[in-house]
């Protein structure tokens, strides 16, 4: 990284620079634009993926961590940017560079009230348009009596402020209004079935033709980054299973491996394979459960009850180690809580001797059929480079053509030991991100092949000291959840306590991409490419 900070240096010189994990640049708010734009632009940089945005609340300043990828160099940095003001905070806007951050500076806005000069969209993300304060500001007033719970007031505002810089140099706020008044506005959502949670479309539309969406989140956020900087390091890791809940196993893991690096943690190796089977059986069991609801989604129910089949089977095999069947609170910090069940291996291995057969119907029932075919196929198209742009990771971003499969790029645990195929397809629509997923079923089974009669013998659990506390520090962490690339963010005051712990999950893009895919398609397409993109709306709550 010696090359990009000389680099960076030579043309910003007011920009200083941390080492750390990885490079991290310190620059001016004035400056951030342009070297956004030039981290972006430039080839020999190339910093396309913009992995999310981490609002910060110093005390004595506010500001931002932006979290950058090049996916084609493979590198990673940090950006970053600070304000001494908090009566009216304010920061340059990077959404016309990459577009998923329009929704990541909604978030920032809602959570720390930082205004973002340029970005089209200053409404809130998840709270309602009159709630009071900001939830992640340090000296945030956590009364109730400041927020009652209301049955009248609306979530969101038709309207928006966008705050502009004008030729001077002055900050002018305007205000433009979300939907143009002709149009037709009707409400998809938030009933559970059409959106796969609590999650509500505006939908303008034009007969039955889509002219846009707004989409409205937040109707079942608890506020998890805010508990967990009240609670302990350790009891932090139940709320992970309350994210994406078929993704539990994958997401305890992203958490555990971030404080036992920040920690000097060495998991023992028993505990690793444990964990890793864990994540892949997680991962045949959310994509059976997509399969059997997307097919449902479109009318052809009985592939869900094929489907369950075998998501039931791999219940049961968590169900007997970890004594549940949803929320599993089996990864702790330096290993896992309890040892395999006596059945473990057995189970398993009559999970794998039936997969392929199951697979095979699945293809007979739905894939090849010519209904499907005529749903799915050419609909909802995102290319390789919009997956980039709006972040859509996961088996949606790898069906445009995007090696994004974290297991591959920066593995963690014993991945880098494992020889299994990335599922990627070029078509980028409804059908590839359906059949990336089964592709993914058969590769989950090969990891677990691999691994199931090598398991250690060992501890389950290093020592971890029954005080934890982390040193005075930040530090990331990327996990292929089932969904897509699932991020941890702790930065620690020296304390038992996160002083702050952010979660960058992979639905946020899925869902805030809908909008730009299925622009011109019809009302029964929305349905088909929400489904294809498989969000889970706890898991952008959070």
């Amino acid at each position: 990284m010696a090359t990009l900070k000389d680099k960076i240096a030579q043309l910003f010189p007011e920009a200083t620079f941390a080492e750390g994990e990885m490079l991290e640049i310190n620059i001016p708010d004035a400056q951030l634009h342009s070297l956004a734009q030039t981290l972006h632009d430039d080839p020999e940089l190339a910093f396309d993926f913009l992995v999310t945005i981490v609002g910060m609340d110093w005390k004595d300043k506010m500001g931002c961590i932006y979290y950058l990828t090049s996916t084609t160099h493979n590198t990673n940095i940090a950006v970053k940017v600070t304000t001494d003001d908090r009566e009216k905070p304010m920061l340059h806007s990077v959404s016309d560079i990459w577009r998923i951050a329009e929704f990541f500076e909604r978030e920032v806005y809602d959570f720390f009230g930082i205004i973002f000069i340029g970005n089209k969209d200053m409404r809130r993300l998840f709270l309602s348009i009159d709630w009071n304060g900001y939830p992640l500001r340090k000296d945030y007033d956590t009364n109730p009596e400041l927020n009652p719970v209301s049955t009248e007031s609306e979530r969101q505002s038709d309207g928006t402020d966008m705050y502009i810089e004008n030729a001077e140099g002055k900050v002018e706020k305007k205000h433009r209004n979300i939907f143009e008044k002709e149009d037709f506005v009707v409400n998809i959502g938030p009933q559970h079935p059409a959106t796969h949670g609590v999650l509500r479309f505006r939908t303008a539309v034009d007969g039955e033709t889509i002219k846009k969406i707004d989409v409205y989140m937040g109707y079942i956020h608890r506020g998890v980054e805010k508990l967990c900087e009240d609670l302990q390091y350790p009891q932090t890791l139940h709320f992970m299973d309350r994210l994406d809940y078929f993704s539990a196993h994958n997401y305890h893991h992203g958490l555990c491996l971030c404080i036992e690096k920040a920690a000097g943690i060495e998991v023992p190796a028993r505990a690793q394979y444990i964990r890793v089977i864990m994540d892949e059986l997680s991962r045949i069991a959310s994509h059976c459960l997509f399969l059997g609801t997307f097919c449902m989604d479109l009318g052809a129910t009985t592939m869900l009850f094929y489907t369950l089949r075998v998501r039931e089977q791999i219940l049961d095999i968590m169900d007997k180690t970890c004594g549940a069947r949803m929320t599993f609170n089996y990864d702790v910090i330096g290993g896992v809580m309890a040892d395999l069940d006596p059945d473990f291996v057995k189970d398993v291995k009559e999970l794998l001797a039936v997969l392929p057969k199951n697979l095979k119907e699945y293809d007979t029932l739905f894939t090849g059929n010519v209904i499907t075919k005529g749903r799915m196929e050419g609909v909802g198209v995102l290319s390789r480079e919009d997956a980039i742009n709006w972040a859509v990771t996961g088996p949606s971003g790898r069906a445009s053509g995007w090696a994004c499969d974290v297991r591959k790029t920066h593995p963690y645990s014993i991945y880098s030991q494992i020889d299994f195929e990335e599922a990627v397809a070029t078509e980028g629509d409804s059908m590839a991100r359906f059949k990336c997923r089964i592709k993914e079923i058969e590769e989950s089974a090969r990891i677990i092949e691999q691994l199931i009669d090598k398991i250690p013998e060992g501890d389950i659990c290093a020592k971890v000291p029954k005080v934890l506390k982390l040193p005075v520090g930040h530090w990331w962490q990327l996990v292929e959840g089932c969904r897509g690339a699932f991020g941890v963010y702790i930065e620690s005051d020296g304390s038992t306590k996160p002083y702050r712990l952010k979660i960058a999950p992979p639905c946020l893009p899925l869902a805030a991409v809908v909008d730009h895919i299925t622009t011109g398609n019809k009302i029964a397409d929305l349905i088909t490419i929400g489904g294809s993109l498989d969000y889970i709306v706890p898991d952008m709550d959070r």
